[in-house]
């Protein structure tokens, strides 16, 4: 553990007030007890801190939480003195009084940076625990606001708002929304809500309110620093994502849904024949024999071992999806059912949806699996391995309806392994991507994962994020700069939407043509580029649906030929795009960033929320209204730009306007930094 390098008595009772409580220094950490509450502060890698907090006894060790097992070794000093005591790590001091209230200040200045702010001065204090049975309370952590700060992450959202300040956000997934409780400050702080617990945060401006309906203890960390330390110091304490394999950063190619290996094969030999790079193909759900036997069904893909060798010869990745899902039809559920690998219930029967499955003319009642138990989750495992792996060498899937898509969606009636649902339920997406990742690295294959959902540290298991099932218009495509923002904020690294959207779209509608072409310039410029959606005409959901075309070519002569031009801007751009790739690896800054996250000092650049910068050298300005020939865009102040597409120079620092035909997303290179945006002949 972290020893202190300047040590005060261990105990000191002030005497000054008959509410003081009891200060200890305790290996490196300072604790105060006091109206049988323990609040601990220790340190928890470089100017950051873990603050935990219970009623009725010491603190709680290994409960589930984002935080590694063990932080980052770090000096720190404790002092402590009559009714007050303080903690100083780095650039981080934490000042904690008589009551047991929290300062958090600037080392250098002592100037503050957050506080915990009392409901009423006489009861409930900063924190409040009200009783819910069994040891458990309702939580809830307040703190200060403050008039000119601005708020960022806190997972992936579709209220379309950068700023979260003055916002209320349930801390529940569901599909579109995640709760990834990171909270990153303008003032200069980053502060994980360290709690899987369903819940909510108020960011009010009459004080920030942190509430977990059910759970047994308050667990945070916070760290001092830019935002751009911020998340050096948040991935470090949560765990930094793996390398992106290099077939990732290229254009992954899917649809609802391919049907049959010949289907799927003669989309991906279309691709060749045209000469447009693809990189990646998707085998979507309902290819399986029935859900929850993770296995592809011989009367539709009866030759898979064929299929993934072709695809193999022409370059391309095949992805699979495997959901968390089980059937009763399923070979799986009995002894999955036997050995207790289902999420439980308090109440009623172990199936948590209904669900359409082969074999069956209605729905059926699906569970399912604990992801959260390390047996269940080996169990899940060997499955896949045993069908899609091992024959087939296939290490690339998706892993949709992670939330778990409950119907409905009561937490409060789930039991898993490590927990109540109340307590545990937000972490279950990160729980199920660890399971590919432990039996992904256990077999010496490259990490990635699609997912529908996360939670703080899913990055650890090389889990990337998308954006969920979506509409398809242009206020749609707006809400998606920020959703992506927040989620780089977030610590998510490997982010992507549904490339025009989800929920509908017709390919031969001119007006959705439109969105598909501005949508494409956008999906070319994220971390991942992925093409997918349920186009029209669509079919009722079930076994034999699919949607309509969804491949560049389905829409028309003029927008393909865009199309196929963003394709090869990808191409040209992959080795950038494994270099911020790498950083995100190495330091933890993720590809896709406001532009306060490198220009904090522009006051400007704080309130940009319709462009953002790719890496350091590339600030992309998506076109996001309909008929745009034209777009504004506000160039940060500290850095010369330049149009890549016209060469024009700008200083930064104001708002240009630039020409924006449908074929171009206005994009500007920093500092005379060289990209091959264009097409040059050789």
């Amino acid at each position: 553990m972290n020893q202190p390098a300047e040590i005060q008595p261990k105990v000191s009772l002030a005497q000054s007030s008959p509410t003081v409580g009891t200060f200890r220094e305790r290996d490196g950490a300072l604790e105060w007890s006091g109206r049988q509450e323990t609040v601990r502060v220790e340190p928890w890698g470089p100017d950051a801190v873990r603050v935990r907090a219970r009623l009725g006894g010491p603190v709680l060790e290994g409960l589930p939480g984002a935080l590694l097992d063990e932080p980052p070794a770090t000096e720190s000093t404790v002092k402590i003195g009559d009714g007050e005591a303080q903690l100083t790590v780095g650039r981080l001091t934490v000042h904690v009084d008589a009551e047991g209230q929290l300062r958090f200040l600037r080392t250098d200045d002592s100037s503050e940076l957050l506080a915990e702010a009392r409901a009423h001065f006489w009861w409930p204090g900063s924190r409040l625990y009200t009783a819910v049975g069994n040891g458990h309370h309702r939580l809830e952590q307040r703190f200060a606001a403050y008039d000119d700060e601005k708020l960022y992450g806190l997972g992936q959202h579709q209220h379309g708002k950068l700023d979260q300040k003055g916002l209320v956000l349930d801390l529940v997934q569901r599909n579109a929304e995640v709760s990834i409780p990171v909270l990153a400050s303008s003032r200069g702080y980053t502060l994980l809500w360290n709690n899987p617990a369903v819940g909510r945060v108020e960011l009010a401006h009459n004080g920030t309110r942190w509430v977990a309906d059910s759970a047994r203890q308050i667990d945070y960390w916070i760290t001092a620093g830019d935002l751009a330390d911020g998340q050096r110091r948040y991935s470090a304490v949560t765990g930094r994502t793996p390398m992106l394999p290099e077939w990732a950063a290229g254009f992954w190619q899917c649809k609802l849904r391919y049907r049959t290996q010949d289907e799927l094969l003669a989309v991906a030999r279309e691709y060749k024949r045209r000469g447009l790079p693809v990189s990646a193909i998707v085998c979507d759900f309902f290819h399986w024999t029935h859900l929850g036997e993770w296995k592809f069904d011989p009367a539709e893909w009866p030759d898979p071992a064929a299929m993934v060798r072709e695809l193999d010869e022409l370059g391309i990745k095949l992805v699979v999806s495997v959901w968390p899902s089980v059937s009763p039809l399923s070979e799986n559920h009995p002894v999955m059912e036997q050995r207790g690998y289902f999420i439980g219930t308090q109440y009623g029967p172990m199936a948590h949806a209904d669900w359409p499955d082969k074999g069956v003319a209605s729905t059926v009642q699906v569970a399912f699996y604990d992801a959260t138990n390390p047996e269940a989750r080996d169990f899940v495992w060997s499955r896949v391995k045993e069908n899609y792996l091992e024959p087939y060498g296939i290490t690339a899937f998706w892993l949709d309806a992670c939330e778990p898509e409950l119907k409905p969606g009561f937490q409060e009636n789930l039991r898993y392994w490590a927990g109540p649902g109340l307590e545990v339920g937000n972490s279950y997406p990160a729980e199920n991507s660890r399971t590919f990742h432990e039996g992904l690295t256990a077999a010496g294959e490259e990490v990635i994962t699609l997912n529908r959902s996360a939670w703080a540290g899913s990055q650890r298991y090389g889990a990337a994020l998308w954006s969920g099932d979506i509409g398809t218009d242009f206020a749609t495509l707006r809400a998606q700069i920020a959703a992506g923002l927040n989620t780089a904020m977030s610590g998510i690294p490997w982010w992507n939407t549904d490339i025009g959207g989800f929920h509908g779209g017709d390919p031969d509608d001119p007006a959705y043509r439109e969105v598909m072409v501005r949508w494409f310039q956008f999906g070319a410029l994220s971390p991942l580029m992925r093409l997918h959606g349920f186009r029209d005409p669509g079919m009722p959901l079930g076994p034999d649906m699919t949607g309509g075309p969804n491949e560049v070519w389905s829409y028309g002569e003029e927008a393909g030929a865009i199309l196929e031009k963003y394709l090869r801007l990808r191409e040209r751009l992959r080795p950038y795009v494994l270099q911020v790739m790498r950083q995100a690896h190495e330091e933890g800054v993720t590809p896709m960033r406001p532009l306060f996250l490198e220009f904090p000092e522009d006051q400007a650049a704080w309130g940009v929320d319709d462009a953002y910068l790719f890496g350091a050298d590339l600030l992309v300005a998506p076109v996001l209204v309909a008929g745009a020939t034209a777009r504004t865009a506000y160039l940060p102040a500290g850095a010369r730009w330049t149009d890549a597409w016209t060469g024009e120079t700008y200083e930064g620092g104001r708002r240009v306007t630039v020409d924006a035909p449908l074929d171009r997303i206005p994009l500007f290179l920093r500092d005379g930094a060289r990209l091959p945006i264009q097409d040059v002949p050789r």
